[in-house]
């Protein structure tokens, strides 16, 4: 597979395993609404924050949207197109990478972008996500007009990238009906398919697809005659079949005499479900106008966000690839549009933005949501208020400059990094047990913080035949049958090396011997 090179390209492959994990810390006065919701908006470095969520959400988020700069020879003072170039990309990658593992196995992410880097950001997410994995280029109609300033042509379009984590595990990609579509084309109706609604005719042969033997056969009609497709039928025989004998088929005869086989598309599939649409490769109907109109009435003339992203065109793409409940990310906050649109629709968030923005316009702006603000997507969606945030900032590396950890952090935190150095993956466990979990045959266990109820040895911080019979017991009730290794870290070890052995357990020292995750 082709790869991308520029100046500084060995150095930036390997940015992201030397970025520090740093702590997170909670800002109550800035948080807001219920702070069990599970939403977070970060302030900091958007590469460090990536790296302190991993510990805890990696595998988790269902989707990425990020919007990142656009590199149009005003990102930075002093502009050398070799330099500059190098510099975003530089940027981009160790981000990139951080993104990647953060993503759900189902997940997808996508990248906005212009013509400027689009080509080049295409060349390096296949290399950091998989060739294999890429989507498509979605064409955003940004713009419904304008231009009179324009040199050589009137710029109408930007770019969105989507890659899947996984492309054998992305779901099917969905939009709800087209609104309009029930009057337009579902004028039928069907009084032995109610509950299904109304049906629209849809033919039943096709010339379009590979051409399939099993597909050419005749259909049989109650009083004899045969009609045989031009090419072939959709359907196999079967079930064609079936349609005919519950009434799902309409033949009609054209003035030529060729008469033509139909099927009855009902608005509603046999699950009951509102029958959907798949999303176009050009998305249309929401413009850098709009979002422009939604942040003004947000923050007014004076404060408002410069070329922010409309709500209604991150709709569309969480619509497509999301459910309620789902766990969203935007690494690139901005405004805070990605972070708005995923309240309103019962996703869960994380937003990250580094600069002040994160104080004078997310937070702000994520209240009014929680207010019941109606701008933007609100009726749309029927949002009337509710949920809640927790707002945090960069703390301290949970590591010191020898990769051992800080002797202060507190048990959950601790217990997020033992499971991810050990296992790769985000612990979500129960914070009051020993056992963090078993993964891949292997039991990991936490003797910290007086998780047993104290500090004395008795109480859980030292591995001694009661603390381990304890864990023992925790594992069987949660893995029955379990018969792997089982690895503790605690503050120390009261048991001989011979018991170690013949209890088949690896004991590591905290805060010692829990090491960074490269």
């Amino acid at each position: 597979m082709p790869t991308l090179n520029w100046l500084t390209r060995n150095e930036d492959v390997g940015a992201a395993r030397r970025v520090p994990y740093r702590l997170l810390e909670e800002l109550p006065d800035l948080s807001a609404g219920d702070a069990t919701t599970g939403n977070l908006l970060i302030q900091g470095d958007n590469l460090e924050a990536l790296k302190a969520l991993l510990p805890f959400y990696a595998g988790q988020v269902k989707c990425i949207y990020i919007d990142p700069p656009y590199n149009t020879r005003s990102a930075f003072e002093h502009y050398d197109d070799n330099l500059e170039h190098s510099r975003w990309l530089a940027m981009m990658w160790p981000r990139l990478e951080l993104l990647r593992e953060l993503l759900a196995e189902d997940g997808s992410i996508w990248v906005s972008i212009d013509d400027h880097e689009v080509h080049y950001l295409k060349v390096v997410m296949d290399e950091v996500f998989g060739r294999s994995n890429f989507l498509t280029n979605f064409v955003w109609q940004k713009s419904y007009g304008g231009g009179s300033k324009a040199k050589w042509f009137l710029g109408l379009h930007e770019n969105v990238l989507c890659y899947a984590a996984d492309m054998s595990r992305l779901p099917e990609l969905w939009l709800p009906p087209d609104p309009k579509a029930l009057k337009k084309y579902y004028k039928h109706k069907d009084d032995k398919f109610d509950e299904r609604g109304p049906y629209r005719l849809q033919p039943l042969a096709t010339t379009s697809m590979d051409e399939r033997p099993n597909l050419r056969y005749p259909i049989v009609l109650p009083n004899g005659d045969e009609i045989w497709p031009e090419k072939q039928w959709q359907w196999s025989e079967e079930r064609t079949r079936r349609a005919l004998l519950n009434d799902e088929l309409v033949v009609s005869t054209r003035s030529s005499g060729k008469r033509v086989v139909s099927y009855k598309q009902y608005y509603r599939d046999e699950s009951g479900n509102v029958r959907g649409r798949k999303p176009a490769t050009i998305i249309s109907g929401h413009y850098t106008q709009h979002g422009s109109y939604e942040s003004m009435a947000l923050f007014g003339l004076q404060d408002k966000f410069s070329f922010p992203k409309p709500e209604g065109l991150v709709h569309t793409i969480f619509e497509s690839c999301t459910n309620a409940g789902d766990l969203v990310l935007d690494s690139f906050l901005g405004s805070g549009t990605t972070a708005a649109v995923a309240h309103k629709m019962g996703r869960r968030w994380i937003g990250i933005e580094m600069g002040e923005h994160a104080v004078t316009h997310c937070a702000p702006r994520l209240r009014k949501v929680i207010e019941g603000e109606q701008g933007g997507i609100s009726k749309a969606v029927g949002w009337q208020g509710g949920g809640g945030f927790r707002f945090h900032r960069l703390g301290p590396p949970a590591f010191d400059a020898d990769g051992r950890l800080r002797p202060d952090i507190r048990y959950g935190v601790l217990a997020a990094h033992v499971w991810f150095s050990e296992t790769g993956t985000a612990w979500r466990r129960d914070a009051a047990s020993p056992l963090l979990g078993v993964h891949g045959g292997e039991a990991i266990a936490l003797l910290f913080n007086g998780v047993l109820g104290d500090r004395r040895p008795g109480g859980g911080n030292v591995l001694t035949r009661a603390t381990l019979r304890l864990i023992r017991e925790r594992v069987a009730e949660t893995t029955p049958g379990f018969d792997g290794s089982l690895t503790v870290y605690g503050e120390r070890s009261r048991l001989m090396p011979a018991t170690l052995e013949r209890e088949r357990v690896a004991f590591r020292q905290t805060p010692y011997d829990v090491k960074a995750r490269a």
